[in-house]
């Protein structure tokens, strides 16, 4: 139960916070971003089986890979890209956290 409180608390709550503290005058767009990082998980389509709870995300899944954390990474240094970047590394911490708890 833990597990799973932290991982979607993660994936839902913290971008609102983010959004709520750090970025007041577009809170609701910024919102909707970083809650888009949710996104990522689309790589989980070409997994067998789809959906694993056993299974840890970090470095299995083509976009949750270390390579493209890195690059995630990056997006955090250009302004227009900073917020898409928070969204992804946000994602990439909730998975991480899941991995730990499992």
């Amino acid at each position: 139960m833990l597990r799973f409180c932290l991982h979607y608390g993660i994936h839902f709550i913290l971008p609102v916070i983010i959004g709520l503290v750090f970025f007041k005058e577009h809170r609701l767009k910024i919102i909707l971003i970083l809650l888009a990082g949710i996104l990522l998980d689309l790589d989980h389509l070409w997994a067998n089986p789809i959906f694993d709870p056993n299974r840890c995300s970090i470095d299995f899944h083509p976009l949750h890979t270390y390579w493209a954390i890195a690059g995630y990474s990056l997006l955090l240094f250009l302004k227009n890209t900073r917020v898409f970047g928070i969204a992804f590394l946000i994602h990439i911490l909730a998975d991480t956290v899941d991995c730990y708890l499992m």
